[in-house]
């Protein structure tokens, strides 16, 4: 058993996404967790998946989940809140080895972190109009206040590689002006997309000047990497070098320009599959 145990350790963390985003989780991960070997898929053939049918969701997300588990994965983080919001029980049922969605650990850090319970969210479309975290928070503590705004503009700052401009600047007031409109209190700030952790020092700077006070940003990316590390427990792979990351995609464009903004470091490049 203790033989089963050790090989297991060895086995690697499984991330897929929709797109490139999902590489902030992974940066998130091999902070937490340097010992692991990660592979990550990036279904960016068929993104974005925000603009989907839950249904159609649902299916992109088993087919990657499947892609990873056939690689020996000993969990699997879903890296993108559309697929989260949308496909986790599917996933959950299907698999065989602990999964993670990017909603519950982001839901569970905003609760941690706010001092009034006025919570705001934002993300894609898709994520918003699921209403997910709405019902995360509400599960956990229905007394909690959530406001959600979907801003859309910010995946493509994000991509651009426009994060820490005036311009980057414009656009996270002109939508956070309206999730801080009237006399809402909000104290925390869900970046509920994993393309926002890019814009997070922006969006923290204007979310504070917009409510006259410190507001607490909570980054679903971390969170869910601090989920990971809880869940493998004694399971994680603590060798002191630094664990292996594999990339696919199902599209390689753009991604050598793209994926060392979201990982924060230099890609050997993606391996180009077909799901």
């Amino acid at each position: 058993m203790g033989q089963d145990r050790t090989t297991t350790k060895r086995h690697p963390i499984g991330v897929f996404d929709s797109g490139v985003g999902g590489l902030t989780v992974v940066r998130a991960l091999r902070a937490a967790l340097p010992g692991e070997d990660i592979i990550y898929l990036g279904d960016t053939a068929r993104v974005p998946y925000g603009s989907k049918s839950p249904r159609t969701v649902e299916r992109y997300s088993l087919t990657c989940q499947q892609f990873l588990l056939d690689r020996g994965v000993k969990l699997v983080l879903i890296a993108c809140n559309t697929a989260s919001a949308n496909a986790l029980p599917a996933l959950t049922a299907s698999s065989p080895v602990p999964v993670i969605g990017a909603v519950e650990p982001g839901a569970m850090s905003a609760l941690a972190a706010t001092r009034n319970g006025h919570l705001g969210v934002i993300g894609t479309l898709g994520t918003i109009r699921s209403n997910a975290y709405a019902t995360a928070i509400a599960a956990r503590d229905p007394a909690v206040k959530l406001t959600a705004l979907a801003c859309p503009l910010l995946v493509p700052l994000a991509e651009e590689g426009w994060t820490d401009d005036e311009i980057a600047r414009l656009v996270a007031k002109r939508y956070l002006a309206q999730l801080f409109a009237g006399d809402k209190q909000i104290d925390t700030l869900v970046l509920g997309c994993t393309h926002y952790p890019l814009l997070k020092n922006v969006l923290a700077d204007v979310a504070t000047e917009l409510a006259g006070q410190p507001v607490a940003v909570v980054d679903s990316a971390s969170a869910m990497a601090e989920a990971a590390k809880e869940a493998l427990g004694s399971g994680a792979n603590r060798r002191t070098g630094a664990g292996r990351l594999d990339c696919f995609a199902t599209d390689t464009s753009r991604l050598d320009e793209l994926a060392p903004r979201f990982l924060g470091e230099a890609l050997t490049g993606f391996e180009l599959v077909d799901l």
